[in-house]
């Protein structure tokens, strides 16, 4: 098996650029098929109540995969899962760039779906075993690197539909070509063996890491409302012009950017804990600010949620590789699926509150949702040797 021991060699430089190439590849691909979603829907015809139970089948095929990665990845090794999951992302990408059948359409947004939770719960595992042998801070400009993809997945498309004038499909044939140039550069670096343990089969949270899973779950939550939320915050409750719907999320997209590439020599310099403490109290004062400053100063409070949340998640993946409660093959599965159970829980749990209490309220919410994710931070540090 891939996962045997005596089939790894120690770490270095190949595997830490084939850690960020994959990341690369989970941002650029997700980035290259958000754009597809207006086409998609007037293919097939449908209104807005459909399309959002069509692309709910994204987030259900995540979350089928997620949870037993890590035993795939144990079982077949990390390069085995992370190429066939990406090669079935280009591929589905292809297909949904075209396809013109809702049947059909929903089988491929759940392959989709579940070559995307393959990708970010593997590649995770595989960049908590490399910084391990590495032995230096890693984890942030790994995550970095996700951002990378999907900037430049956003910018390309709109480069080659916008500017270039290709079809659709012409520029997701360029997009899938790309994924699997990175992924052909990138196979040799990948690790053949998985996180170790002999985890069980499906991945349950369970002591400490149900707590870090908790954290996972409410940052991916806060960055989930920000994207989806915030431009109708900005629209509403500010009264911005919908040409500028977007600047919020673009200012906390590009500080949470710079700040993961930076955040290894950050959290070098200052350690774990204060990075994270201050980052949810940069966090909750960015709410406050988005809510409460005057004029453009507003968007300070979107910079400062940015630069507060860009490192928290990916401490928490690093401590992993030092908690001796559950395998590494099943507690970054675990966290994973907590976490991305916040990107889907986030839209609709702000909707709810905004149309209960007001979408300034709800984001009033969303800063005292963080000082939980303080509270629990401050458990975890004690718990576990940092």
């Amino acid at each position: 098996m891939a996962g045997n021991n005596a089939s790894r060699n120690t770490p270095g430089v190949r595997e830490q650029w084939a850690v960020r190439a994959l990341f690369f590849v989970g941002g650029f691909g997700s980035a290259s098929w958000a754009p597809l979603v207006p086409y998609l829907k007037a293919r097939l015809a449908i209104e807005d109540d459909v399309l959002g139970m069509l692309l709910l089948c994204v987030g259900i095929g995540s979350l089928v995969t997620m949870p037993v990665s890590g035993t795939a990845a144990e079982r077949f090794g990390c390069r085995r899962v992370l190429l066939t999951a990406g090669t079935l992302f280009a591929m589905m990408l292809l297909g949904l760039s075209v396809v013109d059948v809702l049947p059909l359409a929903v089988v491929l947004l759940l392959l989709f779906g579940a070559s995307m939770g393959a990708i970010d719960t593997v590649v995770n595992i595989a960049a908590v075993l490399v910084e391990q042998a590495s032995g230096k801070r890693l984890m942030s400009g790994f995550h970095g690197f996700w951002s990378v993809g999907g900037f430049v997945g956003a910018g390309l498309f709109g480069l080659w539909v916008g500017t270039v004038g290709l079809t659709p499909w012409a520029s997701t044939v360029i997009a899938a070509a790309i994924i699997a140039a990175v992924m052909l550069v990138a196979r040799s670096g990948l690790l053949p063996y998985g996180g170790g343990g002999g985890g069980a089969l499906i991945a349950i949270p369970r002591g400490i890491v149900a707590f870090i899973g908790a954290i996972a779950c409410i940052a991916f939550l806060v960055e989930g409302a920000v994207m989806d939320w915030g431009g109708v915050f900005l629209t509403t409750v500010r009264g911005m012009d919908m040409a500028m719907a977007g600047t919020g999320f673009a200012i906390f997209s590009a500080a949470m950017l710079v700040m993961r590439l930076t955040g290894d020599a950050i959290v070098s310099r200052l350690g774990q804990r204060a990075v994270v403490l201050g980052g949810t109290l940069t966090t909750m004062l960015g709410f406050l600010g988005v809510i409460y400053l005057p004029g453009a100063a507003m968007y300070l409070g979107f910079f400062a949620i940015g630069v507060g949340a860009a490192n928290v998640v990916p401490v928490f993946y690093s401590l992993l590789g030092r908690q001796d409660v559950m395998p590494l093959s099943t507690a970054v599965p675990a966290v994973s699926t907590l976490g991305y159970l916040g990107v889907l829980m986030g839209p609709a749990a702000i909707g709810f509150l905004a149309h209960a209490i007001g979408i300034a309220d709800a984001f009033l919410f969303l800063a005292l949702l963080v000082a939980v994710e303080m509270g629990i931070a401050a458990y975890v540090f004690r718990s576990v040797k940092a």
